[in-house]
């Protein structure tokens, strides 16, 4: 999962536990404030009265020791103010209920104050209504709602946008200099522009890291180049040494054994340094890419090739690719060589009487050309190392063989921009699948 949305996920699951506590919590929230509200309302509404009674006398509301009682028609709120035991003392709001002489009995939220005046205690009740606070809640409780909507909408589109800009250097930095890079030809170092520090420590550590590689492959290549080159004069001196004292007449029977031993070793060590040689230069990219030949007759030159050796095993061969694919921007000398290290593979490795297969199909808007035989197979472990041109498997070993015909063939299609996968059971056959692009295939 990429950063960007682990990063969009989180602030969106984190939002959403914001959303749910703020579900559990503001009815609780909205009925305190509401509460709160009111008991503040009531409060003023004491106040006020006491002051009416300190400037214009308690006989504004008591007269002839009569209590005063006022309630408004829909009885949401009331006042009531009598005379009470001097030793009773009251200070207090809560919720209660009061029976009118209607007989209705409703549910309040009532201050209870007492107070003094000329030495009688009076108790003063302000009630309102609770169902008049119910109607308040729900109302703010729908608003707090849709305010907190919005909020978290325009905070996660924020998120979204700010998350893109934070780590747009980070996704150019894997596009550019990782993903966008053929290994291993790198590209000139150019800066990613970005004011986060830790992605500036991270595009000079991964170009450094590449000027590194890239020097090694550099060594590597220009070695391999180099003795290769070096290694085939004296071969050749050697191969000419000893073909020399073939010609000479008093030479015994046991020197030439010998001989023939030694002329066997350089043909091997020839063979491989020939190999290194091409695969250095494919590297190096000393090819040029202009030909252009029938898949199928190239695949019939490497039959021709090589049908002798599928004769000495006994093993049929069978040919599906259609007449009219053409491969075009392509080293004919290369894709020859990499088909017919792939099929004398196939056949090295191959069973008395068995079967070589090469089909090909057309797949959306690439091309598939497989190699299948009916061989001993490869190691499923094995197989992501097969390619690798310092490694050689027991096969290999069995067969006599340098180990070195896959490299070859992993690198030709490396140049060529085509793409291998390999099916393999052990000792019932492996499939060497080339998938080609469009742009060296073409249908006519």
């Amino acid at each position: 999962m990429k950063l960007r949305t682990k990063l969009t996920l989180f602030n969106a699951i984190s939002k959403l536990v914001i959303v749910i506590l703020f579900v559990l919590l503001v009815p609780v929230l909205i009925k305190n404030i509401s509460s709160s509200y009111v008991d503040s309302k009531l409060i003023k509404q004491k106040n006020k009265l006491l002051q009416i009674v300190k400037s214009q006398g308690i006989e504004t509301y008591i007269v002839n020791g009569e209590g005063y009682g006022s309630y408004l028609p829909l009885k949401d709120e009331y006042i009531s103010l009598d005379e009470v035991d001097s030793k009773y003392f009251l200070d207090t709001i809560q919720r209660g209920k009061r029976l009118f002489s209607e007989g209705d009995t409703l549910e309040y939220r009532i201050l209870s104050h007492t107070f003094k005046v000329k030495n009688k205690n009076y108790l003063l009740e302000i009630g309102k209504s609770v169902d008049t606070l119910d109607e308040t809640s729900v109302p703010l409780q729908n608003l707090a709602f849709e305010v907190l909507l919005g909020m978290i909408l325009l905070t996660v589109l924020a998120d979204q946008v700010y998350s893109n800009y934070v780590l747009n250097p980070l996704r150019i930095i894997i596009k550019t200099k990782l993903v966008g890079q053929k290994f291993p030809n790198f590209q000139s170092y150019r800066k990613v522009r970005t004011t986060t520090s830790d992605f500036e420590h991270l595009d000079l550590s991964i170009h450094k890291m590449i000027e590194t590689i890239a020097d090694k492959f550099h060594r590597e290549r220009e070695f391999i180049s180099n003795a290769s080159h070096e290694l085939m004069t004296p071969i050749s001196i050697l191969q000419s040494k000893i073909e020399n004292m073939f010609e000479e007449e008093d030479i015994n029977d046991e020197l030439k054994v010998r001989l023939l031993e030694m002329q066997k070793i350089l043909n091997r060590l020839k063979s491989i340094t020939k190999t290194l040689l091409l695969i250095s230069q494919i590297e190096n990219e000393q090819f040029l890419k202009e030909d252009r030949v029938s898949v199928a007759e190239l695949l019939q030159d490497v039959y021709d090739e090589i049908s002798i050796r599928l004769q000495d095993k006994n093993i049929s061969y069978e040919i599906s690719v259609p007449d009219n694919w053409h491969m075009v921007n392509i080293n004919k000398f290369l894709l020859f060589n990499l088909f017919f290290n792939l099929i004398n593979n196939a056949i090295k490795y191959n069973r008395e009487g068995g079967s070589i297969r090469v089909a090909a199909v057309a797949v959306h808007d690439k091309f598939l050309i497989s190699i299948t035989d009916t061989g001993i197979g490869i190691d499923t472990d094995a197989i992501p190392l097969i390619f690798n041109r310092f490694k050689k498997f027991r096969q290999s070993l069995q067969q006599d063989s340098f180990g070195l015909g896959l490299p070859i063939v992993k690198s030709i299609a490396g140049f060529h921009d085509i793409e291998i996968d390999v099916v393999s059971e052990k000792n019932v056959g492996s499939t060497f699948k080339l998938i080609f692009p469009a742009t060296l295939i073409i249908v006519s």
